[in-house]
C-alpha cells in the first residue's frame, strides 16, 4: 500500500523576499523582463519631467508585496502597475489634462482618472509622456494653492 505524499514545510531559515525600496519602485521578478524594462523606462521619463517629482511605493499587501510605484508632487501624479499582459500607468487627474498625442487609451469610464496601457512591443512616446507628466505635476501644484 502506497503512503500518501506529504508536503514538506518551508525551511525555517529561508530568506524573506526583499521589499521594494521606497526610493525606487521595482516590479516583481515574476513580471517578465519586458514589463520590468517598460516600467523602468516609464519611471525615468516621469522623473525627468520635473525635478520635484517624488517616487514612493504604496499599497503593499500579501498578494503584491512590492506594492505600487507612485509618483507625486503636491499629490499623486500617477501610479505604475504591472499585469500579465500589460503595464498600466494611471494618471490620477488625467481627465483634467490635455492629451494632444492621444496617449490615454484606458480608464475612460470614470470622470477623474485616465490610464495608458502598454503592451509588449509598444513604442513609448517619450516626449509626449514627459509633457503629460509635467502637465500632471503642474496641475497638482495649481490645485494645491
Amino acid at each position: 500500500m502506497a503512503q500518501p505524499s506529504v508536503k514538506k514545510p518551508a525551511a525555517k531559515n529561508a530568506t524573506p523576499a526583499k521589499k521594494a525600496s521606497a526610493a525606487k519602485a521595482k516590479p516583481p521578478a515574476s513580471s517578465g523582463e519586458w514589463r520590468r524594462e517598460t516600467l523602468a523606462k516609464l519611471r525615468a521619463i516621469i522623473l525627468s519631467a520635473d525635478p520635484q517629482i517624488v517616487e514612493t511605493v504604496k499599497w503593499r499587501k500579501p498578494t503584491n508585496p512590492n506594492g505600487v510605484p507612485v509618483w507625486a508632487r503636491d499629490g499623486i501624479i500617477c501610479t505604475g502597475e504591472t499585469y500579465k499582459t500589460y503595464v498600466k500607468l494611471t494618471f490620477m487627474y488625467g481627465a483634467s489634462l490635455d492629451d494632444p498625442a492621444n496617449l490615454f487609451n484606458a480608464g475612460f469610464g470614470g470622470g477623474t482618472r485616465r490610464a495608458i496601457d502598454f503592451q509588449e512591443g509598444d513604442k513609448i512616446n517619450d516626449k509626449a509622456l514627459k509633457a503629460l507628466a509635467k502637465a500632471a505635476a503642474a496641475f497638482n501644484v495649481a490645485k494645491a494653492k
